[in-house]
Order: structure tokens, then sequence, then C-alpha cells
């Protein structure tokens, strides 16, 4: 199978940046167990506790607060599944745009959840989660979003910091798509814990962690030996967690080398005046727009022949397309969120992809309306 000429699904997941695979393929050549005293196992263990340095760093972390996990999906279930336990919880206290991963860990712990509601905006209501702390009953863990994976929409950390902060209760943050594109100080600032993943910043898929403080370093999920100084049982997957060390050192400087902010805004200035773009105060690297009359399946299938890959929201959803929960959350009509397609770029999008992009979807955009009898006027025109 050819692959897409142009790739513009970044929040999905981010090409491999040339030092990760470097540090990667160098890490396939070492063989050994990290656990193991001899020179082998000592090798390794240096990659790991250097990879551990880099990922600290780009999150604000000190070393020992990073716990290497499989993938930020088993990050999230970890602190939400294994949180509930350590911590007690009687309540799991989410909002509306979760990423699945959060609902339905949420879900698996059996206890009773709470949804805080999304303003038209994409953003939390945070009145109403001030409400909920203010009436809460029991323990409550505290799970939201800094960056919704499908708007782009960036959360009022400080607040949710100085709500729950000071209250007895857990604060949990999902921070994958903040991470590397938004200044994280984990250490100095209120969530206990807070889950990061690799392929998001140019590593490979199938490597994530979760921060930790010192009192949470009794979440526990995956039991077993030693590894990850008793908090995920596994022999580290040496190799990949070189790669995700390598791309957090490397992608500080890329979001703005590639100027992504300034190519979004592009985009954006591209778009007919009948485009509505989702979203109130957006991280500069994610378009989601719908433009009314032409579904998603119907554009991105016409993009997909063109050689341009998009999505229409999350990319954990089983393939499915169709109205988003988050656009659904904000009031969004189901007849224009069937219309919403999410660009997202990142590292090494250029100005070429975003041009071909528009160019693209206006000629799909002109041929559909031409089939269903429609000629756009002059101001419909891009």
């Amino acid at each position: 199978m050819t692959r897409p000429a142009i790739y513009l699904d970044h929040n999905a997941a981010s090409p491999l940046l040339p030092e990760a695979r470097s540090a990667l393929v160098a890490a396939l050549d070492l063989v050994g167990n990290p656990s193991s005293v001899h020179a082998h196992g000592r090798a390794l263990r240096n990659l790991l506790d250097t990879a551990r340095g880099q990922v600290a760093a780009l999150a604000g972390a000190e070393r020992k607060q990073v716990v290497f996990t499989g993938s930020a999906t088993e990050a999230i279930t970890q602190a939400v599944v294994g949180g509930a336990k350590a911590f007690a919880a009687s309540t799991i206290v989410i909002s509306a745009g979760e990423h699945a991963a959060v609902a339905k860990a949420a879900e698996a712990t059996g206890l009773p959840v709470v949804t805080i509601g999304l303003l038209r905006d994409g953003s939390i209501d945070l009145d109403q989660l001030a409400e909920v702390l203010q009436h809460a009953a029991g323990n409550l863990l505290v799970c939201l979003h800094w960056v919704n994976n499908e708007t782009g929409v960036v959360q009022n950390i400080a607040r949710i910091n100085a709500l729950v902060g000071p209250t007895p209760h857990t604060l949990f943050i999902d921070a994958v798509q903040a991470f590397g594109k938004l200044p994280l100080d984990f250490a100095a600032s209120a969530p206990d814990m807070m889950a990061v993943s690799g392929h998001k910043i140019g590593a490979p898929a199938g490597i994530g962690a979760l921060l930790v403080k010192a009192h949470a370093d009794v979440v526990r999920l995956i039991p077993g030996g030693g590894q990850e100084q008793g908090r995920r049982g596994g022999t580290e997957a040496t190799a990949l967690i070189a790669a995700f060390g390598a791309a957090a050192a490397a992608i500080a400087g890329r979001y703005a080398a590639a100027g992504v902010p300034a190519l979004t805004a592009r985009l954006e200035a591209a778009l007919p005046p009948d485009a509505v773009v989702f979203g109130g105060e957006r991280l500069g690297n994610v378009t989601n727009f719908a433009v009314p009359g032409i579904k998603n399946a119907t554009a991105m299938m016409g993009l997909d022949l063109l050689g341009l890959s998009v999505s229409s929201g999350s990319a954990c959803s089983s393939g499915k397309v169709g109205p988003s929960h988050v656009l659904a959350a904000m009031g969004i009509a189901d007849a224009l969120a069937e219309c919403a397609l999410r660009v997202s770029l990142g590292w090494n999008s250029t100005t070429d992809e975003v041009d071909a992009f528009v160019a693209g979807y206006r000629s799909i955009l002109e041929r559909h309306r031409a089939r269903q009898g429609r000629r756009p006027d002059r101001q419909q025109q891009f």
C-alpha cells in the first residue's frame, strides 16, 4: 500500500523524529535485561536513566516521578483504576470531553461517575466543577484533560489546579496533547498524577509514562517484579524508552521551528466563509472545522484519494466516522458535527502541505456542491 503523500493527522500520531529513530536503532543492538547487574544489564539501565531524565525535563518533573508504561492508555488506566483503589475514591469526576481512555477507565472502576459539562467554546465548565467539589461526599478522583485531542481547546489548568489542589481530593491530568507543545511543570503543580505519550511527540507507538508525586507511588495496575521502582511490573522496553527520551529531548524547539501556529492560521484563513471552526482558546496546531452540507465521511474519502490524511476526531474510536462526543458536549448540532474534520499539524508540517490540503478540499467541496446542484456564490469561494 502506498503511503499517503501528505500527513496532517499529528494528533493521532506524529511522524518519527530522526533523533528517536537513531536512539531506537542503537538500543536494538544491545542485549540483556536492564534489571540484570552485569555489564550488559548496566548498559541498558543507563539508557533507561538517560531517557527518564529527558522525559522528566520536558514534563517539568523529577526523574523519580516518571513511571514508564506501554502507552498513554495504560498510564491513564493505572492512574484512574489504580488511583481509585489506592486513594479509596468514592466517586470519579471526568468531563464530557475526555478521551475514551479516561472515560472507559472511569467506567471500569465500577464507581459512580460524575460528568462535568463543556461550554460552547469547548472549555470545561469549571463553575460546575467547583460546585461538585463543594458538595462532595467522600474522596473524589478528578480526571481531566489539559488539551482536547479533537478540538485543540486548552483548558484553564491554572484554575483547575486552584480548585482541586487545596482539597483532599486526588487530581489526575491527561496531558497527552499538551506534552511537548506547552510548558509542563509537574513537580511544582497541583496534579497528583499526569499521563504523557511517546507517539504524540515523534517517538514510536507503544511507550508512554505516568508522572506521579511521592504519595502516589502506591498507585499500581500491573503487578510483577520490582521494575520502575516497583510501580509497574514487566521488563522495560528499553529501545522504545530510549527513543521516547530522545524525542522528548528533541521536540521542544521543533514546533516553533516549523512555524506550526502560523501554518494553522494560514489554513484557517483559506477556509470558505461558511466554515465553522470549533473551539475557543486552542493549541496552535489543530483546526477542527465544518462546512455545512458535506459530511466528513465524504470529504475524508475524497481527501484520502488525493493522498491527504486528516481525521474526523479521535483515532481511538474503532475507525468510526460520525458525530463527535466532544462536539455534542459543546452543543453542536449533529447535522453540523457530522461535517467536522480535524487537521492537526506537527514538527515536519510545511506550507506546501497546508496549501495542498486547501486546494484538495476546495476541489472536493466544489464537486460535491456541483453534484448537489448548488453553485457557490463568490462569498463561498476559498
